[in-house]
């Protein structure tokens, strides 16, 4: 199997900067593994890395679709595995760097989304705009409780994928997960995970998100909307999205959308964490405190 690393980790966590400084050392290319970076113009709320920032090292799997349009893991792993066998084509490694784990998994392991495909999905789509994510939350917590626990209320993608995957199969999503650990690998994967003091790194989520309103957020958000890109879809679910949305109509201030955003990205930092040591418990964790980029991509070299 042809050799690829991962650099996982929660939200700002500095996965980005570690890939970068992965790449230099070792001839690399970085595919991300973000749910929300492959929407174009969904830039500042998704931590996407800017050109300047990337370092004139090629990143793949960022601005892939538009907001409106629908997106899954399947076609995910579809878009991934082909960056992947471009850009090991040109002599280069794969650097897969993200924190949406069932993305990672779905690229690294055997998963034939082809045979739990349904045609479910649109129905729950048009629930959540009728009746809100929290609604759709607030069923899967009657059906399927564990998948409730892991997954977060804003991640309206995996709430309706679970809810969906119910519908159609009558069997539980999370018993579904734990078959998926099962899969035969399809890479040999260098898989690690980053790792610091979680005090640290909710004082990075915090200072991130005000540093996001410092950078345009607020505008960014006005500009998807003045585009027609409504608080119905999926991808203005996100985290970051929803919040500012509603700061923006009136409901909350912005002080108040800061504050939510804040409280929400450190529980989805959590759970990002609580997944990657689920679901790959043979990953490599490097504890990244006080560690530069360079230090931490060399210690992941010593691990391949």
């Amino acid at each position: 199997m042809q050799k690829i690393y991962v650099v996982a980790g929660a939200t700002a966590s500095g996965k980005t900067s570690v890939a970068i400084a992965l790449a230099k050392e070792i001839g690399g290319e970085v595919i991300s593994a973000d749910s929300m970076q492959v929407y174009t113009g969904m830039d500042i709320g998704t931590a996407k890395p800017s050109m300047d920032e990337r370092e004139n090292i090629p990143h793949h799997m960022i601005d892939v679709v538009t907001p409106d349009m629908t997106y899954s893991a399947a076609l995910y792993q579809q878009q991934a595995r082909a960056a992947i066998t471009d850009v090991q084509a040109r002599g280069h490694i794969p650097i897969l760097c993200g924190g949406t784990g069932f993305y990672i998994n779905a690229v690294l392991r055997d998963i034939d989304f082809a045979k739990d495909a349904n045609p479910h999905s649109e129905y729950y789509v048009q629930m959540a705009v009728s009746n809100g994510t929290g609604f759709l939350h607030d069923l899967l917590k009657k059906i399927d409780p564990a998948s409730a626990e892991a997954i977060h209320p804003n991640n309206t993608k995996r709430v309706i994928r679970a809810l969906s995957y119910n519908h159609e199969t009558g069997q539980l999503f999370s018993q579904y997960n734990e078959t998926q650990k099962k899969q035969p690998d399809v890479y040999s994967a260098v898989f690690c995970v980053l790792n610091m003091e979680r005090s640290q790194l909710y004082e990075r989520i915090n200072r991130r998100v005000g540093e996001m309103f410092e950078n345009g957020l607020e505008n960014e958000v006005a500009r998807l909307m003045a585009k027609g890109y409504h608080s119905g879809l999926v991808s203005m679910q996100g985290i970051g999205y929803k919040e500012t949305i509603e700061y923006l109509q009136g409901n909350i201030t912005r002080a108040q959308a800061i504050e939510t955003i804040q409280q929400n990205t450190r529980h989805y930092a959590k759970r990002q964490m609580t997944w990657f040591k689920n679901q790959n418990p043979d990953a490599v964790v490097i504890n990244i405190d006080g560690k530069s980029p360079v230090d931490i991509a060399r210690e992941i070299m010593r691990h391949a």
